[in-house]
């Protein structure tokens, strides 16, 4: 009898080695950033049938700043009201494109809609884009946007 405590481990040994291999441990990364920002230039990818996109660029935000572009819903006081999408990227000292999906079901009749953009730089910040009024539900390139300073 004082075999079956050996056999029932034996057993239990080789279940466990039927198994698929795991996989090896990743190597700790360096620390990873709490924001998940995108490569300055986005990849060109289709676009889903349901969706539209603003398109443009954005002249010169300096090399390492983050550059939020926002779709909003504004009200009669300048204040937002309804996000209908945004996009975060990091600035690289050129001239940075964009594309900004957003889906047109969702685009208030009657309200004003603008798109807006800030670049901070070490949690400060230091520029901004003069807001850009969309009025239709619709693909839109505005081409180059010159940032001014942020007061």
């Amino acid at each position: 009898m004082p075999f079956r405590p050996a056999l029932a481990c034996l057993c239990l040994l080789l279940a466990a080695c039927a198994g698929e291999p795991s996989k090896p441990a990743a190597p700790p990364a360096a620390v990873k950033p709490a924001v998940a920002i995108e490569p300055a230039a986005p990849a060109e990818q289709p676009l889903p049938a349901h969706l539209r996109e603003l398109r443009g660029s954005l002249l010169t935000p300096p090399a390492g700043s983050l550059v939020e572009i926002a779709l909003l819903v504004v009200d009669e006081r300048d204040r937002p009201r309804q996000l209908l999408g945004s996009l975060r990227l990091a600035g690289d000292g050129g001239a940075l494109p964009f594309r900004l999906p957003f889906n047109p079901e969702y685009f208030p009749a009657g309200e004003r809609v603008e798109l807006r953009a800030r670049i901070s730089q070490s949690g400060r910040l230091i520029l901004r884009l003069p807001p850009q009024r969309v009025t239709l539900a619709d693909d839109r390139d505005f081409g180059a946007l010159p940032l001014v300073s942020a007061p």
